[in-house]
């Protein structure tokens, strides 16, 4: 006897939500039920899969399996998808993660494209930092994402492009400049989120021949915005992360500028499932600038 879909739907829901009620309700099945198919899936494997105490969290074993229970699960919902757009129906939920200034400044158009072009595919969204995104997609925690700058693979569409500029308080000396260079930025103390944007922070310091040397390190965007309110440094930020502003900060056009690519994929380890692949056809492409003569 092995494991069921059932089983592993039922695990998965369990640790993604810390616990059993939590995970029952987003089943459609009572705690009982939940309980009974979990404990079903443990008997089979020989070895418990969940610590019961406090919240839910998988045992080593429960680490050591989930992640293929992910991707079997995103395997099942492709087949699903596959008969559904062989009878000519794009219908069905599609995760799709993005950074959070992604999030903020473009997803929100790329979903009213999606929703008009194709009227059966809900969108759920997953906002996570950079470095999350590809492992979720790989895993099968999320169907598609927009990845900043990545190789691109087969399937793949660029939607967006934006540039980096200087966030600063409005009351700084800097504020009512033109532009700004990453020499005068690092005048002060430099701001960095790990969670996203460092890469490309290295790299403008790198251009302007400054060292790289952050005051503070975050992980959350909104934990740096919030510090440099507090005039407790600067930072550097790509554009779509304008409306993550609150008021009293300014975004001022860095010189020489850098540019990121944001690029929409399905995973890189099989093949993207027919509603990725919908999305992809609908999605506005932005075309690849020409080199400059």
């Amino acid at each position: 006897m092995s494991a069921t879909v059932a089983q592993l739907r039922v695990f998965t829901a369990v640790i993604a939500n810390g616990g059993f009620g939590v995970a029952a309700e987003e089943l459609g099945m009572s705690q009982s039920a939940v309980s009974h198919a979990l404990a079903a899936l443990e008997r089979v494997l020989g070895a418990p899969l969940v610590l019961r105490h406090g919240s839910a969290r998988p045992t080593a074993l429960g680490a050591a399996i989930l992640p293929h229970a992910q991707a079997a699960l995103a395997s099942v919902t492709a087949i699903d998808e596959v008969v559904s757009s062989h009878l000519g129906q794009y219908a069905g939920t599609v995760r799709v993660a993005a950074p959070p200034t992604v999030c903020c400044g473009l997803l929100p158009q790329l979903m009213r494209t999606w929703r008009a072009e194709l009227p059966g595919v809900e969108v759920q969204v997953f906002e996570g930092d950079d470095d999350e995104l590809s492992p979720w997609l790989e895993t099968g925690v999320v169907d598609a994402a927009i990845l900043v700058d990545p190789v691109p693979p087969p399937a793949h569409v660029v939607v967006g492009r934006d540039a980096f500029h200087a966030v600063v308080r409005a009351d700084h000396p800097l504020a009512g400049q033109a532009h700004i260079t990453m020499a005068e930025l690092v005048e002060d103390p430099l701001l960095v989120s790990k969670g996203g944007c460092e890469p490309q922070t290295r790299t403008l310091c790198s251009m302007a021949g400054v060292p790289y040397t952050p005051a503070q390190h975050v992980r959350e965007l909104g934990t740096l915005i919030g510090m440099i309110a507090a005039g407790i440094g600067v930072s550097a930020v790509p554009d779509l992360g304008r409306g993550l502003l609150p008021p009293g900060l300014v975004m001022i056009p860095l010189k020489p500028s850098l540019e990121r690519a944001l690029v929409l994929t399905g995973p890189l380890t099989r093949p993207p499932s027919p509603l990725v692949d919908a999305l992809l056809r609908v999605a506005p492409e932005v075309p690849v600038p020409l080199p400059l003569p």
